[in-house]
């Protein structure tokens, strides 16, 4: 039994169905407990057989009815094991394990270092409760190195974490020509032109900021490029990244493109795939369904994003937009001469979708031995 806040955008979410999904159809038994109801993740696994069940949360502060209403579903269904993802859910996870002491919980952990001062005190407060609690959790699956390493600092335990990184869905995420050309004149961008995109969420952690700042000096010396942001975000953060993107003079040369379903296409539309993280990234699955699509990244050094590129990407220091716009041209000048096979090959070889979840499977198993 899978256990999430949402089955919306994301790239826990988009894990979440791909283990269940693969657990499935390994033979295993599978259900999925959301706080909320309706998110659009929710019809893939229903068509799968997959029981997808709500606990009706009514907001952050409806945590105890929450929690009990999962207690409920867990002597219902007796799982073998509660596999709960982010913050939130690892805490509720804890209250069943009380009322079923054979029940085997495992946490997963998406991300590393964290800056909460750019959340409430909320945030801060659940993350402090989660490093507390830790022990009481069977097994805790964390999706990079680099999260290990910064919740092992904070106090969570060695010996139940586990590294698996998270895989992605190859057969989805490939090159397609016409695809990327379709979306290329949706946008606006002629054959000649070259197009630059940052891929995700517009919250503080991605760094837009910085990105824009490195388009702005990338494009005073190339006339030839264009820049998209993918991604939706509260409205308050959005007009003030639109705000700075006007300011840096980049209105004629940035789209704002919000949430897409088509990623695939978005992805194969780039001719460079940038990740600006300045923190909080574990495993930036952007960069890899990028890199599945034969599109070349340049990646800031935060969470394993290092590791993943390897030798086929650039990486920069973050929070550095001067570095950042160096490499987009270093990019752009030839200093990556991989072919689209060859990224995509990296990604076959490390982090498929059957590589995570045979991964998964052996590491579950093992833990009801």
């Amino acid at each position: 039994m899978f256990l999430i806040r949402s089955l919306g955008q994301g790239g826990a979410e988009r894990q979440l169905l791909n283990l269940a999904l693969g657990l499935r159809r390994l033979g295993h038994d599978v259900a999925v407990v959301t706080f909320y109801k309706g998110e659009w993740l929710e019809k893939e696994l229903c068509d799968e057989g997959i029981h997808v069940w709500t606990l009706g949360k009514r907001g952050r502060w409806d945590i105890v009815p929450s929690a009990l209403r999962l207690a409920y579903l867990v002597q219902k269904a007796r799982p073998d094991i509660l596999h709960s993802y982010l913050t939130t859910a690892n805490l509720l996870a804890l209250l069943p394990k009380v009322f079923c002491p054979s029940l085997k919980l495992v946490w997963g952990i998406r991300a590393s270092n964290v800056d909460f001062d750019c959340y409430d005190w909320f945030t801060k407060l659940s993350f402090q409760c989660e490093c507390l609690l830790s022990r009481f959790a069977d097994l805790i699956i964390v999706n990079s190195y680099a999260s290990r390493e910064y919740h092992l600092a904070h106090g969570f335990p060695g010996k139940k974490m586990v590294v698996i990184h998270n895989g992605i869905d190859t057969d989805r995420f490939k090159p397609d020509e016409k695809a990327g050309k379709r979306v290329r004149c949706e946008w606006g961008i002629e054959e000649r032109e070259i197009l630059i995109g940052l891929v995700g969420r517009l919250d503080p952690m991605k760094d837009h900021p910085t990105f824009l700042k490195a388009a702005a000096l990338v494009v005073q010396q190339r006339e030839d490029v264009n820049f998209v942001c993918v991604g939706d975000g509260p409205e308050g953060y959005r007009e003030e990244l639109r705000r700075l993107a006007n300011k840096l003079g980049l209105t004629r040369r940035l789209n704002w493109a919000g949430f897409r379903h088509d990623m695939p296409a978005v992805y194969n539309a780039l001719d460079v795939c940038v990740s600006a993280s300045c923190w909080g990234e574990g495993f930036p699955n952007v960069v890899v369904e990028a890199m599945a699509c034969g599109v070349s990244c340049v990646v800031s050094g935060v969470g394993d994003s290092a590791l993943i590129v390897a030798e086929f990407g650039i990486v920069v220091k973050a929070n550095e937009a001067t570095l950042l716009a160096q490499g987009i041209n270093a990019a752009l000048t030839g200093a990556l001469r991989n072919g689209s096979n060859q990224l995509r090959e990296r990604v076959i070889n490390n982090f498929s979708i059957a590589h995570c979840v045979n991964q998964s499977q052996q590491t579950l198993v093992t833990l009801l031995q």
